[in-house]
């Protein structure tokens, strides 16, 4: 991989400037990365635009071909990856191997799909006047696809851009994040080396100035973002084409008091404190049943309480540093105006620049600012709920809705979470940051439009067309 270039059309470029990129952890300086003018990003989208017939097509069993060489290339340079992951993003680094994992599965899904991914003939011949008429409907590339991809996990969030992109024939623009650029640099270079187009797939680390540029260029039919809710929704307005859009949220997770409270605690604690909570799916508000709120905090605390933090770079390390010194402000602030307003801290609130102990709360304002908006760090909340349809009313109190955890060994309430909480995904007997890269994966409310997953994002990258055939 070229050091501090750009990848446009099939190539390691100079940018107008460059940027630093730094380690969470120490502050050291990791590399200096390429910034892309207004005039590169005009050049990858004049590529990008150009290519679509050429892509269009292209075989089935070259696109294939493609996805395969780059499940072979992550499988050769995986622990590369995952150390840059580590160092730059501030992932521990046992999870960053597991997203180095996640990604080479969502480049084997969409090869599978391949197989299968095309079309159907759907019956029309109802009446006399579609006697003899066939229906075929095909799906093809909608156009250019713009994906912005965040720092947390700034390989899989691309892949799951870059890989239905590629099986369906759709040129697409990756926009890296500042803070980790180098896992979607490294997979351009793997996609080249697998056969994939020029234009196919390019990446652009740039400015926000050249962000917006590419996001809102009347030639980009789909903008694929996940990030904040504040800018995805701005963008949206600004689109010219479609917004996919994944936005996070302040995931919930509901105990009953019928629940396996060990497990609940263990998997709200893994889920409310890995990578230091900066997961968009991460355990933020916990709800408990009367009966069995205190027995359940106890269980929860001893295992907050234990959570190993530090070096990322440790082997044993779970919670590592949040990404910058702003980011650690702002948690902090949050929880300081949370507890001005009557918030307890049960265990944890301590700064060590930007390492955040893991935090547990109780009696936090519902109007505070630490329960309604996503906090994005490493602070769990608990309330008791006097009952099952006051939990899920509690869990649907707000504006987010990606996932929520539901803990219960009753198969009516299961039901009852299934049929009434206002989410994209309802998990049982898990925390809410349970996902398959297989499945279709989204929000409602604030927290997005749209749906990845393989399979879903390949829907959503394309566009269906109808052919009528009239026989006789």
């Amino acid at each position: 991989m070229a050091d501090g270039r750009l990848w446009i059309d099939g190539a390691w470029v100079d940018g107008g400037h460059q940027a630093e990129v730094r380690a969470p952890w120490d502050g050291r300086l990791l590399r200096r990365v390429a910034q892309a003018s207004a005039a590169q990003a005009e050049q990858a989208l004049s590529v990008a635009f150009s290519a679509r017939a050429r892509l269009q097509r292209q075989s089935t069993g070259k696109r294939r071909e493609v996805l395969e060489g780059i499940v072979a290339g992550l499988r050769t340079r995986g622990e590369e990856l995952a150390q840059a992951i580590c160092h730059e993003a501030g992932k521990p680094v046992t999870q960053a191997r597991v997203e180095v994992r996640r990604a080479i599965e969502v480049f084997r899904l969409a090869a599978a799909e391949l197989t299968r991914f095309g079309g159907s003939v759907v019956p029309v011949d109802m009446d006399g006047g579609t006697e003899g008429v066939e229906c075929e409907v095909r799906r093809f590339p909608a156009g250019v696809v713009v994906g912005v991809v965040p720092f947390n996990f700034p390989l899989n969030l691309g892949a799951h851009k870059v890989a239905p992109a590629l099986a369906v024939g759709a040129p697409i623009i990756v926009k890296p994040p500042p803070q980790a650029p180098t896992a979607q640099l490294l997979l351009a270079e793997l996609a080249h080396g697998a056969g994939a187009d020029p234009a196919g797939f390019q990446v652009l680390t740039c400015d926000n100035a050249v962000a917006e540029r590419l996001a809102t260029d009347p030639r980009v039919r789909i903008l694929s973002f996940t990030g904040s809710a504040t800018v995805g929704w701005a963008l949206k307005q600004k689109a010219p084409g479609r917004a996919l859009l994944e936005l996070g949220g302040n995931a919930a997770a509901l105990i009953g008091a019928d629940a396996d409270l060990d497990w609940a605690a263990e998997r709200c604690v893994a889920a409310g404190f890995g990578y230091a909570g900066q997961v968009c799916i991460k355990v933020q508000r916990v709800f408990v049943e009367a009966p069995a709120h205190a027995a359940f905090v106890e269980k929860l605390l001893a295992r907050a309480k234990a959570v190993p933090t530090g070096d990322p770079a440790d082997e044993r390390t779970v919670c590592g540093p949040v990404i910058d010194d702003r980011s650690a402000e702002r948690i902090t602030a949050w929880v300081d105006e949370a507890l001005a307003g009557g918030a307890r801290v049960l265990t944890g609130h301590r700064r060590d620049g930007r390492l955040l102990q893991p935090t547990v709360l109780a009696d936090v304002p519902p109007e505070s600012r630490a329960a309604r908006e996503e906090l994005f760090g490493p602070v769990v909340e608990v309330w008791p709920v006097a009952d099952w349809e006051a939990g899920l009313r509690a869990v649907n109190d707000g504006q987010y809705g990606l996932q929520a955890g539901v803990f219960t060994r009753d198969l009516s309430r299961v039901r009852s979470a299934f049929h009434g909480l206002e989410v994209g995904g309802v998990i049982i007997n898990d925390a809410p940051n349970l996902r398959s890269d297989n499945m279709p994966y989204g929000g409602v409310k604030r927290s997005g439009l749209g749906r990845e997953g393989v399979r879903y994002a390949m829907d959503e990258l394309t566009e269906e067309r109808v052919l009528l055939t009239r026989t006789r």
